[in-house]
């Protein structure tokens, strides 16, 4: 079976970086892995902050692809490890999804976003899944610890 997520309402919700788990990481407390996420392509910057600060993760989002402001040079060599950090801290934190993310087996998790074909797999399914790669990692490096 595979495991297909994507709003924050469905079973597997809390898979999403929109989800409500909040943590702590990098000396500030971030509401969402989203929120973490997206201020990591200022870090350094108040824009950073702001962003942190904002009340939805929906927000988060939306001021983390503001092309207006200008992303962090080495962006793309490190957002995949970012993803990676905040996702193992939300569920660090969190041992009720944790439960959830490991009671999933060998599942293939994939985030089921029709328009994101980088972390999600798109519309078509060609997309490349990062975040459904980085939930099954996270989930083997809790599963070996416990």
């Amino acid at each position: 079976m595979t495991i297909y997520f994507y709003s924050t309402r469905e079973k597997y919700g809390c898979f999403s970086n929109f989800s409500a788990h909040g943590f702590e990481l990098d000396g500030a407390y971030w509401p969402t892995s989203e929120h973490y996420f997206q201020a990591q392509k200022f870090v350094g910057t108040a824009h950073a902050d702001q962003i942190r600060l904002v009340k939805t993760p929906k927000d988060a989002a939306k001021m983390g692809r503001d092309r207006s402001l200008p992303l962090r040079l080495d962006w793309n060599d490190v957002k995949d490890d970012i993803m990676r950090q905040g996702v193992l801290r939300k569920f660090e934190t969190h041992a009720d999804i944790r439960e959830v993310l490991l009671s999933t087996g060998d599942e293939q998790i994939i985030e089921n976003s029709p328009i994101d074909y980088y972390w999600g797999c798109g519309a078509d399914g060609s997309g490349k899944n990062m975040l459904g790669q980085v939930l099954m990692e996270i989930r083997e490096i809790l599963r070996d610890r416990t």
